[in-house]
């Protein structure tokens, strides 16, 4: 009977960096079984941070591709998606048919770009991108030449990050903000301006309190001239305050979904990414433990004691990795595994300077600003929740995170104890 005892067949249904760190966890805790990576991308495991910073600005694009180790002894099913998942019988289904039975399950489907919510959106290849993966970054690479003008919808980090990229390769850029500053949800109004005066200084046009109302576009005869070229094509955007703009590529930055469509009818609910326990087991709705599934990554939902075992979306690569590591021993040593208690962090590379944070800056309700050197690209901002440390944010000092990091690491274990 398969789930009995120490698995035999493991499938991590993820192709990318937390299924990657699992399988490499996996073999390096001394498991010895059948192990199927199955991944919806053609592409072997490949590093995504760097599709939004210099792949896109390189003249040679970065070489992303992740080293996976010698004698991992995996198979490797590529562009072959998961599409069904049966947990009673222990089995997933592919978008081929195949059928994989599995003594334990990784879920690290990642997430999906946000799109398709503005009117008057074009179609594919005629002016409006989203970057998730290797193929939108290299389409957007290929649209970004000199002279054109790009729009970028959304601030945050992949926003600001792309639209830092446009600027280095000499386009007019407009980054349009609903929030009043950019990050404003995510790191507070004082590191949100900051970022907003390093854009403003690099020449971008950044629209803050607005959004984009509508997508105007132009049939192809008008547009371009060339057979074959889209039936219309990208001319501009209506803002919601009234304003228009002129445009020729754009790119949706407006977060991100869990990839877990494709666990419709398997109990779980996982419209919001998976529920999991402390230790990444997932959760039917009643809170029981599916039995041999885990989840990691962006797909996952893990409780975080810093947000009082609340489980908020956090999308970093630091999260893949750790949870990746840590599932793949949850499915080796189920209760005996150690519970999931690392600190979430994060860094983002923009105009010449590098932001890292740790810990949880969404939960503050107070933030302290310890400096704030405009000149020197110098900012030291901690966020605290009913006094409480929750997290830390630099910019251009990253030396100083070690003590906060200590002492947020000190609480979670304190909670685990």
């Amino acid at each position: 009977m398969r789930g009995t005892g120490r698995p035999r067949d493991i499938v991590i249904v993820g192709a990318s960096l937390a299924g990657l760190r699992a399988a490499e966890t996996l073999r390096a805790e001394g498991f010895t079984g059948r192990l199927t990576l199955v991944g919806a991308e053609q592409h072997a495991p490949y590093d995504r941070p760097p599709l939004s910073k210099q792949f896109l600005t390189d003249s040679t694009p970065a070489d992303t591709a992740l080293p996976v180790p010698d004698g991992l002894g995996a198979s490797w099913l590529l562009g072959r998606p998961a599409v069904g998942l049966d947990p009673d019988s222990r089995i997933v289904t592919l978008a081929d048919g195949t059928r994989l039975p599995y003594d334990g399950l990784l879920i690290a489907t990642g997430a999906a770009a946000r799109s398709g919510v503005i009117p008057g959106e074009p179609g594919p290849g005629q002016g409006v991108f989203t970057l998730r993966g290797r193929d939108d970054a290299t389409a957007l690479r290929a649209a970004l030449t000199p002279g054109r003008k790009l729009l970028v919808v959304g601030a945050g980090f992949l926003g600001g990050e792309a639209a830092a990229a446009g600027r280095a390769l000499g386009l007019d850029v407009t980054l349009v903000e609903a929030g009043a500053v950019p990050l404003e949800r995510a790191v507070g109004t004082e590191a949100g301006a900051f970022m907003g005066m390093l854009h403003r200084e690099a020449g971008i046009d950044l629209r803050t309190g607005t959004t984009v109302a509508e997508f105007r576009t132009a049939h192809a005869s008008a547009a371009v001239a060339e057979p074959g070229a889209p039936v219309c094509a990208l001319t501009g955007a209506r803002l919601s305050d009234g304003r228009t703009l002129a445009a020729d590529v754009a790119l949706l930055a407006l977060g991100a979904v869990p990839a877990t469509g494709w666990l419709a009818g398997s109990g779980i609910e996982a419209a919001g990414g998976v529920p999991t326990d402390a230790r990444l087991r997932a959760l039917f709705p009643d809170g029981a433990v599916v039995p041999g599934v885990v989840a990691a990554g962006d797909a996952a939902r893990v409780p975080q004691p810093l947000a009082g075992g609340a489980a908020p979306a956090l999308g970093h690569w630091s999260g893949a990795v750790e949870q990746g590591a840590a599932a793949a021993r949850t499915l080796l040593l189920g209760e005996a595994a150690p519970v999931f208690a690392e600190v979430p962090s994060f860094w983002s590379d923009v105009h010449g300077v590098r932001l890292r944070s740790v810990g949880l800056p969404v939960l503050g309700d107070t933030v302290k600003v310890h400096e704030c050197d405009r000149e020197a690209r110098r900012l030291e901002v901690s966020y605290h929740l009913d006094g409480r440390l929750v997290g830390a944010l630099t910019i251009g000092r990253t030396s100083r995170l070690a003590a906060y990091r200590r002492a947020l690491a000190e609480y979670v274990a304190a909670q685990h104890a």
